[in-house]
């Protein structure tokens, strides 16, 4: 493995990973930790239970209240987040860089001892029922859980927040469950980032992380996915649209041309959806397309949300511009395609937050390191000829189409399915 001298990659005795890229220039420094506890680990009938879990962790632990522990981090000027996804439960802090070493007792106590006690289970459940709920009012979100769940095979597709009808069916014994089973050390994920000494992180880390034990949970058994397309009856003047196709997954040596290719698609407000579909023909309110990509997997994604007499116009232009960009891509496209990459590469330099996040995450899909460098360099190395022959190997071709309106859309429009 590569690794710049300057980062860290090591083990602590019980199996926990931890990488950690110094940032001397700094005066912050942030952490990100990957619990494999996520919503692919929901048992059926029990979707939800990995984000009841997410609510409960900071409701007291290991003695603490949980007035005490909220008191004790806000203390150290904690910023502090649990976030369900679908292979992890992710704990995001940043502080300033003095007080972050002094925080990790406390984060240890609240991820490996949380009370999850009965008494502290209806609010956090009530709390993800509240949030479902209040997707029923954002049919931009439905569609996204929805192209989500027909693009990729379950337990991928299921949704991480919940299902409210296997809400009822938790127990409180279902997340301590949950909680022994996954909230492992050995295939736990730990990025931090920021202006700290390598040897006494080390040595703390150590202190407060070695006592954690668990084995590595079983792989995740994959099944099959829904058949697509698939429509959502809603009586509404708009009408929501979802399409997504098989892309290269992170760790392909041809993601960045992938990237690109969604980047020009939408990348901003000279993209070709946003410029062809919204601007010039005024066919949508909001028009996007992103990557999205699992350890194995990785689908493009495009939303567009438009009135319901112009939903099946919006389709149709909006896959002819899709299928279009293999017929010819400009050097002032591509070059605008950087000059955001770059952009963004910069803000995160400065970022302990994005640089903890990036660490983890490209440990988990990558098995590696990447630095902001060899990002920047990979980019540099785009050509148009490049892109646009992977536009032309890997054109749309088995498409999901999703939607939720009043009337379903004809999707003979769609590239031949395979």
């Amino acid at each position: 493995m590569e690794v710049p001298q300057s980062t860290e990659i090591f083990r602590l005795s019980n199996g926990l990973l931890v990488i950690f890229e110094p940032m001397p220039d700094v005066q912050s420094a942030a952490l990100s930790l990957l619990l494999p506890a996520g919503g692919t680990r929901d048992a059926a009938g029990r979707c939800g239970t990995a984000a009841i879990l997410s609510e409960m962790f900071p409701r007291g632990a290991d003695g603490l209240s949980s007035r005490s522990l909220c008191a004790a981090l806000d203390n150290l000027g904690l910023q502090r987040n649990f976030q369900t996804g679908s292979a992890h439960i992710t704990f995001s802090a940043a502080t300033t860089a003095d007080r972050l070493t002094d925080a990790l007792p406390l984060i240890a106590r609240m991820v490996l001892q949380p009370h999850l006690h009965d008494e502290d289970f209806d609010p956090a459940r009530d709390l993800v029922a509240q949030s479902l709920l209040a997707l029923e009012d954002e049919p931009r979100q439905q569609l996204g859980r929805l192209l989500r769940q027909y693009s990729y095979p379950a337990p991928w597709g299921n949704p991480s927040e919940g299902e409210l009808a296997d809400l009822e069916h938790i127990t409180p014994d279902d997340i301590r469950q949950h909680h022994q089973q996954f909230v492992v050390p050995e295939s736990a994920i730990l990025g931090i980032a920021g202006n700290l000494d390598p040897q006494q992180l080390q040595q703390t880390l150590e202190s407060v992380f070695g006592g954690w034990r668990g084995t590595a949970p079983p792989a995740v058994t994959t099944g099959t996915r829904p058949a697509a397309p698939f429509h959502q009856h809603h009586e509404s003047a708009q009408t929501h649209l979802g399409l997504a196709w098989d892309t290269v997954k992170y760790s392909d040596p041809r993601y960045y041309e992938a990237w690109a290719a969604v980047s020009l698609l939408s990348g901003g407000m000279s993209s070709r959806l946003f410029t062809e579909v919204r601007e010039k023909r005024g066919l949508c309110y909001a028009i996007s397309a992103s990557l999205s990509t699992l350890q194995d997997d990785a689908r493009v994604m495009v939303y567009a949300g438009t009135t319901t007499e112009r939903a099946q116009e919006t389709l149709d232009v909006t896959v002819k511009e899709i299928l279009r960009l293999s017929e010819g891509i400009t050097e002032d496209e591509l070059q605008r395609c950087r000059a955001r990459a770059k952009s963004s590469l910069i803000m995160q330099q400065e970022s302990t937050s994005s640089r903890a996040g990036s660490l983890a995450r490209d440990m988990y899909l990558l098995r590696r390191f990447v630095s902001l460098k060899e990002i920047h360099d990979r980019i540099d190395a785009l050509t148009v000829d490049g892109v646009r022959q992977f536009v032309i190997d890997h054109a749309p071709k088995s498409t999901v189409l999703v939607s939720i309106g009043p009337q379903a859309p004809d999707p003979s429009c769609l590239p031949q399915q395979l």
